[in-house]
Formats: C-alpha cells, structure tokens, sequence
C-alpha cells in the first residue's frame, strides 16, 4: 500500500503571510492586549490602557499592529476608538499552543520528580 504524502504545512505562496501572522503574535505586549478584548469584548483605548498598564503610546503602537494583521477591528465614536477581536482563529490558536505548553510543562515536572 503506498503510503499519502504529508500535506504541505504552509504553502510556499503564503510562507510570507504566515511568518508575518506569527510575529505579530509573539509579543506578549500584544496577548495582553488579545486576552483582554476575548474577555470582555469591545473596549475603548483608554480602557485597555488602565487594565494593561502600559502607555497609552505603547498601547496604540501595538493596537495598530494587530488593526493591520486584521486580528482586531477598530471602531470610531466621537473621540474615542473602540477595539474588538474579529479573528477568531486567534482564540482557538491561543489555545492549542497554550495546551501543549501545559502537557509539556507537566511531562517535565513528571520526569522532573521522578528523577
């Protein structure tokens, strides 16, 4: 029986787009931020300044990288800016890295006690 051939992790065509995705990600600054908008959705700037305690400088810096990813969308109201996840790849990402980073981190606490 021939056995399939593994499908292409990431295509050459989108390698770029991919590696970009990831960059964007791996700042912790900008999973703050991203944990706080999937916990209580829609916030202002001001808002998320106050919980994160960063800068609103550094906020906005971050912020307007996650806008141009197209992970958060950002919406206008008088003088304020209104930022809300629209990615919802994002969560379920989040979620099977930060689950194999936990089954790690117990395989080496298990191997850890045992010897």
């Amino acid at each position: 029986m021939a056995q399939q051939p593994h499908p292409v992790l990431v295509p050459d065509a989108l390698l770029g787009r991919v590696a970009q995705r990831f960059r964007v990600l791996g700042d912790a600054s900008r999973l703050t931020i991203l944990r706080l908008l999937v916990d209580r959705g829609e916030l202002p700037v001001g808002a998320i300044v106050d919980e994160v305690g960063m800068s609103q400088a550094n906020v906005s810096k971050h912020l307007r990288h996650l806008l141009d990813a197209g992970i958060v969308a950002r919406r206008a109201e008088g003088t304020s800016a209104y930022y809300s996840v629209v990615d919802s790849s994002v969560e379920r990402l989040c979620t099977i890295v930060c689950d194999r980073i936990g089954s790690q981190f117990q395989a080496e606490a298990a191997a850890f006690t045992r010897g």
